[in-house]
């Protein structure tokens, strides 16, 4: 029997092989570029690949077959990928996003006027300050009045909760974010401490109900099922901390900040009632227009893609290809269709760089639906 040396030996001038095999192939598909560009085809071509695909699974060992198939999968991406670089297609996004690096001032605001759901002392407030040295602050009820306000030209830009560490997205916030066709300009990540208030001289034993934001609730689930009691959810909890002041109840609390407690004069019965320590709230920052500022480094995108089997593998292994490190994907069902769904996207990588430039360019032609919500930066909260 060989020994592992002699068998690493034979490996690598198998590799050697294929290395320049490879090279001789990339070549070829580059002439097949030039052909395609002078006939004006496209580069994808289904049909010739699904044929390619079970011609080199046939011919190979059937325990390989489908090792096989994955790996000409991902050699078809990579050759589509170069020739796509070659081609330099022309792209009405790249063109949109290009335009916005060169229109967008070079420094972030400072003091705009903001909008967020919520009272004075909500999280959102919070957000919005540090994104903003000196905002001027308007407040409304709900996330969908926060577009609206934008829309009427009451304000220039929103806040809004995108995702938390523990209960995870805000969905409603996404299927906006497309409804209204906004875009993120910027975000912040704040650590979220829930604390359970109530009037001053109230006693933790006389509480009967406890109010505050769903993803609150949610976020203190382990604590709020030791008091075992009754649950109610508000818009935020600056709000709920609000109506606790007002209420004049003494078996009534809620879930909210220590800047809400000294705000509206509540006493802190429980502190850091959340069930995870490391609990964050990610928070954007959205405008009506393509707005891109220096240093944006990720990107948010929706896709519908067609509902076949290695439809979402054909953009993974395109993402891998071009080096582009995807850092979140959640699928969203689509109110329209049955079972079906599109997909969210945050990608990790430079605006400025040509492999982002022809991802933008290629997406059209993988998607049945794509949007892009923007590139940005994130800042520490």
């Amino acid at each position: 029997m060989a020994n592992l040396e002699e068998l690493r030996k034979e490996m690598d001038r198998v590799d050697d092989q294929f290395v320049t095999l490879f090279g001789e192939r990339m070549q070829v598909a580059g002439k097949i570029a030039e052909y395609k560009r002078a006939q004006n085809l496209p580069v994808l071509n289904a049909q010739r690949e699904r044929e390619k695909l079970a011609d080199v699974a046939s011919k190979s060992a059937p325990e390989l077959a489908e090792y096989t198939r994955v790996l000409y999968a991902l050699l078809f991406e990579l050759s589509r990928a170069y020739q796509d670089q070659l081609l330099d297609r022309h792209s009405a996004l790249l063109d949109q996003v290009r335009a916005a690096i060169a229109e967008t001032h070079p420094l972030f605001p400072q003091a705009p006027s903001v909008v967020c759901c919520g009272v004075e002392g909500a999280f959102a407030q919070q957000a919005c300050e540090k994104l903003f040295r000196n905002p001027g602050m308007m407040y409304v009820q709900d996330f969908e009045h926060v577009f609206t306000a934008i829309e009427k030209g009451l304000c220039e830009y929103g806040v809004l909760p995108i995702e938390n560490s523990t209960a995870g997205s805000v969905k409603q916030v996404y299927d906006a974010m497309i409804a209204h066709d906004f875009h993120i300009v910027r975000s912040v990540r704040l650590a979220i401490r829930h604390n359970l208030l109530a009037l001053p001289c109230v006693k933790l034993s006389d509480i009967r109900e406890v109010v505050s934001h769903e993803q609150a609730l949610r976020q203190c689930d382990g604590f709020l099922q030791s008091l075992g009691v009754k649950l109610t959810v508000c818009e935020n909890t600056a709000a709920a901390a609000e109506l606790v002041a007002k209420s004049g109840r003494s078996d009534l609390a809620c879930i909210s900040s220590r800047a809400c407690a000294e705000l509206y004069g509540l006493a802190c019965l429980s502190e850091d009632v959340q069930d995870n320590a490391n609990n964050h709230t990610r928070f954007i920052c959205i405008t009506k227009n393509l707005e891109i500022y220096p240093g944006a480094d990720k990107t948010t995108l929706m896709m519908v893609l067609p509902n076949r089997p290695g439809s979402l593998y054909k953009v993974l292994a395109r993402l891998y290809a071009l080096g582009i490190n995807l850092i979140k994907l959640e699928s969203r069902p689509i109110p329209t269709r049955d079972f079906e769904f599109m997909f969210y996207l945050d990608l990790d990588t430079s605006i400025y760089s040509d492999d982002f430039a022809r991802l933008l360019a290629e997406l059209d032609g993988m998607c049945e639906q794509f949007q892009y919500l923007g590139s940005y930066s994130e800042v520490n909260g």
